[in-house]
């Protein structure tokens, strides 16, 4: 039989996610990209724009960063074990003494897997194991992934809407809380609290300089693991190497994945101390209790392992805290005195920018036409217009609507910088000047069905 050609963007509508086609279609950022490299991302009709997302924190070296992608080539050149599952990869060994290093502590072992929410699905397993607890504790507007259990300590209705029900026993605090935390702990039924050390997804939100010590106080007097999900915050993303370290606590467990091959090659990983490690692997028959297909695989643990030899050669971490703290100076001072920007905040170069409701009558009314609509849509107007005016990419907080998120690579220049901060004070400037900023969102958003 022969095959029918299909146009590819066809092929995708038709065959994955025609929802989010049509998304990107109403908000014109349907763009076909050819080459995409550092912090530029080439498209098909000529323009460059410039990512400040990295994929959600995975484009920490920047795009397709070449010594990745030579480390990547060579391991496929050797024709080497990629996948024999009865080896000892010496790679994985390798990275994993790399990355105990790099964390510190106590985390003296490590569990590789292909994704940030696998490796919380490890976690979950392992607290339930060693400590023969069931519960979990998770703080509120917290993102740790859409798997079935990490969906269960995941914050926000958006999200959980019609996949119940989830994992039994798993309670939210607020991001912040000790007292709430103290009275639940108090109880010993908890195996875990799984936090963020800076909640990306809520709205970047960084905690009190003694949050996460007195966390891992109280989990130490209840029995209770403190682990830590780094999957946004690690790798250089906040300046250390992992955000753990501007706060001085040492996890039980933590999570990396994301920027951990460069953006190359899926990979994660779960660093535990030796204890939680020999409850889990406990003898000769349970070697194998806990595995995962794709977990050590040669092309991920040489990525990784390229991907530690460039933030080091690079000093990306030193970077990651200079630009941070030019890119939020910077837009404190464009954007003060607009009376919808609440806050800027953020480490390294994790920001965020968060706007809230006017006062101004006039502003109030167009305002409160979006939120009836839908809650995100005044975010994606920011978003629509940074991108179609200014050639910029970034996205709103998925738990957090009122904050853009501003996560260039690490290898951005400041010229890069001073050009966000130069267009989001455009936008700024237009929805707080122009009636035609809401008049021209509300018609788009008015062609909108189901939204």
């Amino acid at each position: 039989m022969s095959a029918i050609a299909v146009p590819i963007a066809d092929a995708y509508a038709d065959h994955v996610n025609p929802q989010w086609v049509r998304l990107l279609d109403l908000l014109g950022m349907n763009a076909t990209y050819t080459r995409c490299t550092g912090a530029e991302l080439f498209t098909k009709d000529g323009k460059i724009i410039l990512d400040f997302l990295s994929g959600y924190c995975v484009h920490n070296l920047g795009h397709n960063h070449p010594s990745v992608v030579a480390a990547l080539k060579d391991e496929l050149d050797r024709s080497g074990p990629a996948m024999l599952q009865s080896h000892v990869p010496e790679l994985a060994g390798e990275l994993a003494a790399r990355l105990c290093r790099l964390v510190s502590g106590d985390l003296r072992k490590v569990f590789f897997c292909s994704s940030g929410s696998e490796g919380i699905e490890a976690v979950i397993k392992f607290a339930r194991a060693h400590t023969g607890r069931a519960g979990l504790i998770y703080a509120s507007g917290a993102f740790h992934g859409l798997t079935c259990g990490a969906l269960s300590i995941t914050g926000g209705s958006f999200w959980r809407e019609s996949f119940s029900p989830l994992l039994p026993g798993c309670d939210d605090v607020p991001f912040g809380d000790l007292d709430t935390l103290a009275a639940k702990l108090k109880t010993r039924k908890f195996a875990a609290v799984i936090l963020e050390p800076i909640q990306a997804e809520a709205g970047v939100r960084v905690p009190d300089v003694n949050y996460l010590v007195e966390v891992q106080a109280l989990c130490r007097k209840y029995g209770t693991l403190f682990v830590l999900d780094e999957v946004q915050t690690g790798l250089c993303r906040t300046g250390p190497f992992v955000a753990a370290h501007h706060y001085g606590v040492r996890p039980d467990m933590l999570v990396l994945a994301k920027a951990l091959s460069g953006g190359l090659v899926p990979v994660g990983a779960v660093l535990m101390t030796d204890a939680i490690y020999e409850s889990i692997y406990s003898s000769l028959k349970r070697a194998i209790v806990h595995t995962s297909t794709y977990s050590e695989n040669a092309l991920a643990m040489r990525a990784g392992l390229a991907t530690l030899d460039t933030l080091e050669s690079e000093r990306l971490g030193e970077r990651a805290t200079r630009l941070g703290d030019e890119l939020r100076a910077s837009l404190r001072t464009a954007l003060a005195g607009y009376e919808m920007v609440k806050e800027v905040r953020g480490k390294g170069l994790l920001c965020g920018i968060e706007f809230q409701p006017p006062s101004r009558l006039t502003l109030r009314l167009s305002f409160e036409a979006f939120r009836r609509i839908h809650a995100g849509m005044f975010g994606q107007i920011i978003v629509m217009r940074l991108y179609r005016e200014h050639d910029i990419l970034t996205q709103i907080c998925g738990n957090n609507f009122m904050v853009l998120k501003a996560a260039p690579p690490l290898v951005a220049t400041s010229e890069q910088i001073a050009h966000f901060v130069a267009a989001v004070r455009s936008v700024v400037e237009l929805m707080h000047s122009s009636g035609a900023f809401w008049s021209e969102a509300l018609t788009l958003v008015g062609r909108a069905v189901n939204v």
